[in-house]
């Protein structure tokens, strides 16, 4: 896992750098258009990753009246939708094959470029035109190789990560930061709109990941403040409930506080009080990880700016 943080942190400070001094990719992506949403409603989508979040994301899409074609790499992932009423396939080329809509939601930029390239993968039947949309958190730098790849191919892929943890996808709620030319953009947000409230197109492609990355800088940060005032206030003898509700009340509020508060039992249905079972301990060492990034791009920000 050090080597795939490493290879992130890298990979994320040679974007960075393109975006700064005003050499980021421009990727060539076809256009597509945008139909009705009484004709939408009745075309199937492809999911590939039915984790945590990407389960939730599935059913309100089949809620809202969509046929759905799954795939996972572990098949029980698949079961509850199945039983719903989805199409289950052996492969990610098989969802390709049966659908023009596709939408990946996976753990890291090495299973984005195995799913999308690999054998088996996407790129094998893609139809021209499809329109492809990743809600992976990954290297902005392989979301743009990714939509290299998916141009060759005659279809169009975008960057939607998304931001508002695995309550937030239940709930429909979730924020998207959608790396997408405007008109493609709209094509995106017709589907979108039944998986978030906010979705925000914020530029070319690569630059969802760049906003995600800020906004888990932000998360860290924070979430370290509250890690150790909550730790604080313990070993001072507070009731950890009754902080919280204090710090939720006063100027110290913030989401890593009375969303997703790291420590047992203080909120329900978090990985806090799930033995951190949901991403929060893998998350946290790869905030941490954005932070290293943000002062090398800093660096770079002030080599650049210097007559």
């Amino acid at each position: 896992m050090a080597s795939n943080i490493s290879v992130f942190a890298s990979r994320t400070v040679a974007f960075s750098t393109r975006l700064l001094s005003g050499k980021s990719n421009n990727i060539a992506c076809r256009a597509f258009s945008v139909s009705t949403t009484n004709e939408s409603s009745r075309t199937p989508i492809g999911f590939i990753g039915l984790g945590n979040m990407g389960n939730h994301m599935a059913k309100n899409l089949h809620k809202q009246g969509y046929p759905l074609v799954v795939n996972d790499v572990y098949p029980e992932a698949s079961a509850e939708l199945q039983d719903l009423g989805a199409t289950v396939v052996d492969t990610p080329a098989e969802v390709a094959d049966k659908v023009d809509r596709i939408i990946t939601m996976l753990p890291s930029s090495p299973n984005v470029i195995e799913v999308y390239s690999g054998t088996g993968g996407i790129f094998e039947t893609v139809k021209t035109g499809c329109l492809l949309i990743d809600s992976s958190t990954i290297d902005p730098t392989v979301a743009q190789e990714v939509a290299g790849m998916a141009d060759k191919k005659g279809a169009l892929y975008m960057d939607a990560p998304v931001s508002g943890g695995v309550n937030a996808a239940r709930d429909g709620v979730l924020t998207f930061m959608v790396g997408a030319k405007t008109d493609e953009f709209e094509a995106a947000k017709e589907i979108l709109q039944y998986l978030g409230k906010n979705i925000v197109n914020t530029g070319p492609v690569g630059t969802g990941q760049a906003a995600k990355i800020c906004n888990n800088m932000m998360l860290a940060i924070s979430m370290i403040g509250v890690s150790e005032t909550m730790n604080l206030g313990m070993r001072l003898g507070l009731d950890p409930k009754m902080l919280a509700s204090i710090l939720n009340t006063s100027s110290g509020r913030c989401w890593a506080s009375d969303t997703y508060n790291p420590v047992p039992g203080v909120l329900e249905g978090v990985p806090s009080s799930n033995d951190y079972k949901g991403g929060l301990v893998t998350h946290t060492i790869l905030y941490l990880e954005y932070l290293k990034v943000y002062h090398q791009v800093m660096i770079i920000k002030e080599d650049l700016v210097q007559p």
